[in-house]
C-alpha cells in the first residue's frame, strides 16, 4: 500500500492562518501552533496559564480567520450541564416541549477555567468532548465539524476550583503550559492596543480545514516511531526498566495508552505544518510533554519536593534512545 499525496500547498495555506491570527496575537507562538495541532489532529487542547495572556482572544481569532462559530463559557461553581449542552423546555401555549441547544454547538468552544465548575458539568463536557454529541432527553445531537474545546486553567487560584478527573484530564492531546511574555512581546501587545484592531480576513474555509484534517492520516510514521512514543510512555510506567529508577518514588501512574496515541496523531500534525508527509523524531520531541504531562499523576513525595512532571519528562526524553528511522521505507509502505 502507497501513502497517499497530502496537499502540495498546505504549509502555505497554514502560515497564511497563522499570520492572520499573529495580526492580532503578539507572541505566544507555542500556543498557536499547538492550536492549529489541535485542530489538524481532531483531539483538544487544555491551557495553564495566568489571566491576561491572550488565551481567549487566540481561540477567538481562530474561530474568525477559519470562517467557524465561536462560544465561550465561564465556568463557575453554579453552573449547571444545562447552561452548557442545552435542555428542554415546555411550551404551555402549544403543550409541547422543544429543545434549546446549548453553547457547545459551536465549531470552537472556549471552556474558560473549567476547573471551577462542578463534576456534572465537567462529565456534560466529556461527553461533547469524547463523543461529538449531546445527549437531551432521549435524543442525540451531533455538534457541527470540526469541533474543537480548548479549556483554560488558573494555577494561582484554588479558592472554589474542583480539579479535574484524570478520566477527564486524559481526553485532552495536549496539555501546555503558557507564561508571561517577552518584553517586546509585551511591548507588542500594548502598542496593539493603542488602535483599532485589525479586520480578520479568513484564510481557510470548514471545508479547507476538513481537508487538511483528512491529510494529516496519510503522513507517514514509520513503525520506529511509533515504538519511541510507546517506549517514552512506557518508561513513565515502569522507571526502573528503562534506567531511570529514581524516578519511580515520584510518579504513581504513568501515561496512559491514549499518550502515545495522541503523540503520534499530533506529530504527524506538526509534519503537515512543516510541510512534510512523514514524521521525524523531532516533531514528537517537540511534543512529548504536551501530550504526556497531564497524564502523569505524580506521588505525594513528588508534590512535596516540587519535583513536577515536566522535569520528570525531561528525564525520561533525555533517557530513551532517539529511533534512526530510513524514511526510504515510506515508499515501501
Amino acid at each position: 500500500m502507497t501513502v497517499s499525496p497530502v496537499p502540495a500547498d498546505a504549509r502555505e495555506r497554514l502560515e497564511q492562518a497563522l499570520f492572520e491570527i499573529r495580526r492580532v496575537i503578539a507572541g505566544q507562538d507555542a500556543m498557536l501552533e499547538r492550536v492549529l495541532v489541535c485542530l489538524l489532529a481532531q483531539g483538544h487542547l487544555l491551557i495553564e496559564g495566568v489571566p491576561g495572556l491572550a488565551k481567549t482572544l487566540t481561540i477567538k481569532t481562530t474561530a474568525g480567520v477559519l470562517g467557524g462559530t465561536f462560544a465561550r463559557v465561564q465556568f463557575t461553581p453554579d453552573l449547571v450541564p444545562s447552561d452548557l449542552v442545552g435542555t428542554r423546555i415546555y411550551r404551555p401555549g402549544e403543550g409541547t416541549f422543544d429543545t434549546e441547544l446549548g453553547p457547545v454547538f459551536c465549531n470552537f468552544l472556549l471552556a474558560d477555567e473549567i476547573n471551577r465548575a462542578p463534576a456534572k458539568v465537567q462529565s456534560a463536557l466529556l461527553e461533547v468532548m469524547q463523543e461529538r454529541q449531546v445527549t437531551i432527553g432521549h435524543t442525540t445531537y451531533p455538534v457541527p465539524e470540526p469541533f474543537l474545546a480548548m479549556a483554560t486553567q488558573n494555577p494561582i487560584e484554588s479558592e472554589g476550583t474542583y480539579p479535574l478527573p484524570e478520566a477527564q484530564i486524559d481526553r485532552f492531546m495536549l496539555k501546555i503550559l503558557i507564561g508571561y511574555p517577552s518584553h517586546d512581546e509585551e511591548l507588542t501587545m500594548v502598542q496593539r492596543q493603542l488602535e483599532a484592531q485589525p479586520q480578520l480576513r479568513e484564510t481557510l474555509t470548514l471545508e479547507d480545514l476538513r481537508s487538511l484534517q483528512r491529510a494529516v492520516f496519510d503522513v507517514y510514521v514509520d513503525p520506529g516511531l511509533i515504538s519511541y512514543a510507546v517506549t517514552l510512555a512506557d518508561a513513565t510506567r515502569n522507571p526502573a526498566a528503562h534506567g531511570l529508577a529514581e524516578l519511580g518514588e515520584h510518579i504513581s501512574f504513568g501515561a496512559s495508552p491514549r499518550g502515545p496515541i495522541s503523540l503520534v496523531q499530533s506529530a504527524r500534525a506538526l509534519a503537515l505544518m512543516h510541510g512534510r508527509d512523514y514524521a521525524v523524531a523531532d516533531d514528537l520531541r517537540a511534543l512529548a510533554k504536551d501530550a504526556l504531562r497531564h497524564r502523569l499523576v505524580l506521588s505525594y513525595q513528588a508534590l512535596a519536593e516540587e519535583v513536577s512532571a515536566d522535569a520528570i519528562l525531561d528525564r525520561v526524553i533525555e533517557q530513551v534512545p532517539v529511533p534512526q528511522v530510513d524514511l526510504t521505507r515510506m515508499s515501501a509502505a
